[in-house]
């Protein structure tokens, strides 16, 4: 399998987890940081904007993952590749936004 379809698992994995936090606050009808807020990243986006970012990333996540290559749940590789990528986006959501949210200790 060519290197490049491991990467896409890997953005794909990203993508996956970045739609986590946009869909459960937005569904749940709460503002939360987006790229479209003022300041982009920092600012608050309405839940439908949120809702519509989930999904969007949701639709690329799909595209890397299941559109790339021949991904298999039981390929170890594969997925290996697909949760390392989710798990350095949630590390990097956690730490993002848990600045706002009282996540992350400011001492």
């Amino acid at each position: 399998m060519p290197w490049y379809d491991y990467l896409a698992y890997f953005f794909g994995g990203a993508f996956l987890a970045n739609a986590v936090p946009h869909l459960v606050t937005g569904v749940s009808g709460r503002a939360f940081q987006s790229p479209f807020a003022k300041p982009p990243g920092r600012g608050l986006s309405s839940s439908p904007t949120n809702v519509l970012w989930g999904f969007f990333n949701l639709a690329v996540a799909y595209v890397l993952i299941v559109g790339v290559g021949a991904f298999s749940m039981r390929n170890i590789g594969q997925v290996a590749a697909a949760a390392t990528g989710a798990l350095i986006m949630s590390l990097s959501c956690a730490w993002s936004f848990g600045r706002y949210h009282g996540g992350i200790r400011r001492d």
